[in-house]
């Protein structure tokens, strides 16, 4: 007859040493494989930010800068009443809705093209992915030479079609140029946004169209009664990601229009860097980005609680 110390004996035949000695091992090879990605996460993240927040309580008016005098809130306070950031924020809140309303639309229209029944449609869907395949600033630079006034694609197109004259200088214009970064923008972005909503699509049971060609009902109503309900998680998603994406828009700004004509695309975070690093003003400059990450959190929050709702309404 068995015992249950022996039973126990066979199921475990590694004696209690060996194994703590067998964990501990495991446990030193996982901290040696972890300590680099955790000093790299703390030298380019954790440091900066702590960093920032520092220097954002000091007036600090130059890189080589010997007397900083503590200040408490005083930068923050600065920037709540410049009418430079009001204007600028409501630039980015201006291209943040904008860009996001119409990627959305497109994303859905092209998410449903490539769903259909389609031959080659792998095609279809690898060329589709391609300006977002392509860097941001190689995306800039493109769209630079395509509204260029003198030699610009977007000029000789349009006026071969007789629909302009002259050509245009649409990087001239403050309020123009805003738009027209915008349209570079969703250029690149829409097939983030359709793939996402793809992934969506392809997650909807075809019983639930079968049921609906059943009750006759036309494809405005299945779109109204089924897709769209179907799809509320996934346009949430989207939503958070890119109007957080959107509202720390930098990088397309800096390299098509560094900020001009005459502020007209001077986003938030491009003033931030202005402050920062053009008027070597790095107290209100760091203050400043402090802000924007306090208004980026507000904007997710807000979004995430939504997407928690339109979770519950689903089950």
């Amino acid at each position: 007859m068995v015992t249950v110390a022996s039973a126990k004996k066979k199921a475990d035949p590694l004696p209690p040493v060996k194994r703590r000695r067998g964990s501990e091992r495991q446990g030193r090879l996982a901290f040696w494989l972890l300590l680099p990605a955790a000093v790299t996460v703390f030298g380019v993240i954790i440091y900066p930010m702590f960093r920032t927040l520092l220097v954002s309580l000091f007036q600090v008016d130059s890189a080589l800068a010997t007397d900083t005098p503590f200040v408490g809130l005083d930068n923050y306070l600065r920037m709540l009443a410049s009418p430079a950031f009001w204007a600028s924020l409501g630039r980015t809140l201006y291209f943040t809705l904008v860009s996001t309303a119409i990627e959305l639309v497109l994303g859905l229209a092209v998410a449903g093209l490539l769903n259909a029944k389609l031959k080659a449609r792998w095609l279809f869907r690898t060329i589709v992915v391609i300006p977002w395949a392509i860097p941001t600033i190689v995306n800039a630079a493109m769209w630079k030479g395509i509204y260029n006034a003198q030699y610009g694609a977007l000029n000789a197109l349009l006026q071969q079609w007789g629909i302009i004259t002259d050509y245009k200088v649409w990087l001239g214009d403050p309020t123009l140029a805003l738009n027209m970064v915008i349209v570079a923008d969703v250029w690149k972005t829409v097939p983030l946004v359709a793939f996402f909503l793809l992934a969506g699509l392809t997650s909807i049971p075809t019983e639930l169209y079968e049921a609906a060609k059943l009750d006759r009902a036309r494809w405005p109503r299945i779109f109204r009664s089924i897709v769209l309900p179907m799809l509320v998680p996934s346009i949430s998603i989207v939503l958070v990601l890119r109007t957080v994406e959107a509202f720390k828009v930098f990088d397309i700004i800096y390299a098509m229009t560094r900020g001009g004509p005459v502020n007209g695309t001077t986003t938030v975070t491009y003033y931030a860097y202005q402050t920062a690093f053009s008027d070597q003003n790095f107290g209100v400059g760091s203050a400043l980005s402090y802000i924007i990450v306090v208004i980026i959190l507000a904007l997710s929050a807000i979004y995430l609680r939504m997407l928690r709702k339109s979770e519950m309404s689903l089950l």
